[in-house]
């Protein structure tokens, strides 16, 4: 378990410090240059209707082996937590750093391998739950989101179909009235806004969902979050809303962050402000806010040969400055998986892993206070195994 997670945190330092090489050192020509990948895209088919009755479609899903990488525990976890009731989507950042394709295959090893690690790490917060879905998808590479234009609209839309339909197998699956988490980071958190606003947004499956996680992407306040069809989480026990927050530590230099801004649109087509992003402090559970370190109840953090993690209780602050980013003071020792400008974008979800497994806790038992269903317990209906 202990060696699974040591390849997790290698698996993030090889992948930041080359982009964070790349980002300081070299132009924005000859960065597109590296990774932008080679010739036009390439159209391929859909998948096959049934595609994701296959177990192999799935990192995560509910009877797994005990290998299942979102089951990873810290050794210091408590063994007799009262499982969740709700189901979890959760959608991977992005793994494939290759030229070969705009978007990954579904049968390349590294980013195979690269996902599953990523899964252990970000949705290992949310294993109360005994249901966890996490679909593998031809993922767009590294190189589309230092592009523009039709290949890389192309190459989204590819890796989206994937995960929409995997979505639609996940709520037949799951049943009607069960509960529901979507959760991502990086690039799935860019693929789970659309599918809010196309899936979920005006339709009966909106009153289901306990919250979203949209964590290491931009929401914004003013157009995003109406096409989402869910307000941001106002306070710590809501349910039915949009978390989303960017780590930094101080001094923060946001400016490649920025410049971003002006390429990826919102769900409307219009460029993204800095001043209209949803900051969610995670340590609170509210829009905007100052905590101190000492209400943070646990950072996962490596240790310094990055042989495994611990908890490590009260470790960073948190505050959502002017710019909505999420400020977590001085640079904590995370290892060397840190962006350029001090962006802790890797350990958007580490950083704040005890409070986003508590957050999840009270945002369920809000959902099943307004819907009649009790207190948290046993999971509400039994899924496919």
């Amino acid at each position: 378990m202990v060696r699974k997670f040591l390849y997790f945190i290698a698996f993030c330092i090889v992948l930041v410090i080359i982009a964070g090489f790349i980002l300081t050192i070299w132009s924005k020509e000859l960065t597109e240059l590296a990774f932008t990948p080679k010739g036009d895209f390439v159209a391929q088919d859909p998948l096959t209707g049934n595609a994701y009755e296959d177990p192999a479609m799935w990192i995560s899903r509910p009877g797994n082996s005990s290998s299942d990488p979102a089951r990873w525990r810290p050794d210091s976890l408590p063994r007799t937590e009262t499982p969740a009731r709700s189901a979890v989507f959760f959608v991977h950042p992005t793994s494939y750093l290759a030229r070969d394709a705009w978007n990954a295959p579904l049968d390349d090893e590294t980013a195979n391998s690269g996902a599953e690690l990523f899964v252990r790490g970000l949705a290992s917060p949310f294993n109360r739950s005994v249901e966890i879905w996490a679909p593998r998808y031809r993922q767009a590479a590294v190189g589309a989101f230092l592009a523009s234009g039709e290949n890389t609209t192309k190459a989204f839309d590819l890796a989206y179909n994937d995960l929409a339909q995997a979505f639609d197998y996940f709520v037949a699956t799951t049943g009607k009235d069960v509960p529901i988490v979507l959760a991502g980071h990086s690039q799935g958190a860019l693929h789970l806004k659309r599918i809010l606003a196309e899936k979920v947004a005006g339709t009966p499956l909106a009153d289901r969902v306990v919250a979203a996680y949209i964590a290491g992407w931009p929401v914004s306040m003013e157009r995003d979050l109406p096409a989402m069809g869910l307000p941001a989480c106002a306070t710590d026990s809501q349910s039915g809303c949009v978390l989303s927050w960017q780590s930094y530590a101080e001094p923060a230099d946001a400016e490649l962050l920025f410049d971003a801004y002006e390429r990826g649109p919102t769900l409307d087509g219009k460029p993204l402000t800095k001043a209209d992003t949803l900051c969610t402090n995670p340590i609170l559970g509210t829009v905007g806010g100052d905590a101190p370190a000492s209400d943070n109840l646990g950072t996962l953090v490596p240790n310094g040969n990055f042989t495994g993690g611990e908890i490590v209780v009260g470790a960073v602050p948190a505050r959502c400055s002017e710019d909505n980013l999420l400020l977590i003071g001085d640079p904590p020792e995370m290892g060397n998986a840190v962006l350029p400008g001090n962006n802790y974008h890797v350990y958007d979800i580490p950083l704040f892993w005890m409070n986003v497994r508590q957050d999840f806790a009270r945002r369920e038992a809000g959902w099943l206070k307004t819907h009649g269903g009790g207190a948290p317990g046993a999971p509400a209906t039994a899924a496919a195994q």
